[in-house]
């Protein structure tokens, strides 16, 4: 276990935890100052749902990493994710109305299919040596292209028409808590699931067998080998798990949050893949701090919209750079970030 990650991380969430404290008692205390307008409820809600994609994609380019293997087309396994999503759930309804079944069936499809496309990723990288950053952009180039092309195909358009979303789940009693009720226990059933994704990727990752594995295969896959354990198999494994949760984050995007694919531009996704890998590299490889900077990009661009909602007037393109403006200065934070010592290495064994 990488005690220098695990501290890292821990202190990133604790960090991250009092920020939002702070904020939030802020925000109680003074509901009419400017403070108050912006910690509001629904800001923090808005955080934890902007910050559910880039969580999911973080933690996916993390373990892939983690073994070995570069992933940098998260943001393509998004755009696939979040099409796939959109398409399924419209083709599965076959022109009626769209059901909860129909967009959890979406949902599944999203993960499957971006699984499988994950798997071929592995295939060029793993067992034909590709060059691993060539193969991620060709990833994120086929997404841009093939997305919107093939929404075309469908609606006549690069946007989907309006879909449904998945429906809020509250918990009873649980919701009723002051600030922290509606937050978190009346919320979209995906955003309880990124958290859920988050604690499981940590005791995985450092209290189980298989966690072991995935760092060995990064950091001395000479080693794992000699323990008689397949180096490309753990590397497959973990590059297969970040293409199912890319597929989850991008569905997430359609028919989570929203009512459908869009596909102009850079789509909805919008840079959420690439911010994703800055995630995982301030917090320096371990979920707790990856979820923590994952939920410091969400809040900008929470708080973007929440200075609009107030009357706070911001040119519309000066407010959407503030997440990337976070991206920048978490970069010149994170000069400590050690990588794992065989990342982009294809193993070879004796065999080959």
């Amino acid at each position: 276990m990488s005690l220098v990650g695990v501290g890292a991380g821990r202190r990133l969430t604790v960090a991250a935890v009092g920020a939002i404290v702070a904020v939030a008692l802020v925000g109680a205390l003074f509901p009419d100052s400017i403070a108050g307008q912006l910690a509001t409820t629904g800001t923090f809600e808005r955080a934890l749902r902007l910050s559910a994609p880039i969580t999911l994609a973080a933690i996916g380019g993390l373990y892939a990493e983690k073994s070995g293997v570069f992933n940098i087309g998260l943001e393509g396994f998004l755009i696939f994710g979040a099409f796939t999503a959109a398409a399924v759930s419209w083709a599965v309804a076959g022109g009626e109305a769209i059901s909860q079944a129909d967009l959890w069936v979406s949902v599944l499809s999203a993960v499957a299919f971006c699984a499988a496309l994950a798997a071929v990723f592995a295939t060029f990288a793993i067992r034909y040596e590709a060059n691993q950053i060539v193969a991620g952009l060709a990833i994120w180039f086929l997404g841009l292209g093939f997305a919107p092309f093939a929404a075309i195909v469908l609606w006549g358009r690069v946007n989907s028409p309006p879909l449904n979303s998945i429906d809020e789940v509250v918990v009873p009693l649980l919701a009723d808590v002051p600030v922290v009720g509606p937050v978190f226990f009346a919320a979209s059933p995906l955003v309880m699931l990124s958290g859920l994704v988050v604690l499981a990727a940590y005791v995985v990752l450092y209290y189980t067998r298989f966690g072991y594995w995935v760092q060995a295969a990064g950091e001395n896959p000479e080693a794992l080998d000699t323990a008689g354990v397949d180096v490309n198999r753990v590397r497959y494994a973990a590059v297969i798990l970040s293409g199912a949760l890319c597929g989850l984050g991008g569905a997430s995007l359609s028919v989570g949050f929203s009512e459908g694919f869009v596909g102009r531009g850079v789509t909805m996704v919008n840079g959420r893949g690439w911010i994703a890998i800055t995630a995982y590299l301030f917090g320096n490889y371990n979920p707790a701090g990856t979820f923590a900077a994952s939920l410091l990009f969400g809040g900008v661009d929470a708080l973007q919209i929440q200075l609009q909602t107030v009357g706070i007037s911001i040119p519309n393109r000066l407010a959407g750079l503030f997440p990337y403006v976070a991206v920048l200065v978490v970069l010149v934070l994170v000069g400590n970030t050690r990588m794992p010592s065989a990342a982009g290495d294809p193993y070879r064994t004796e065999d080959d």
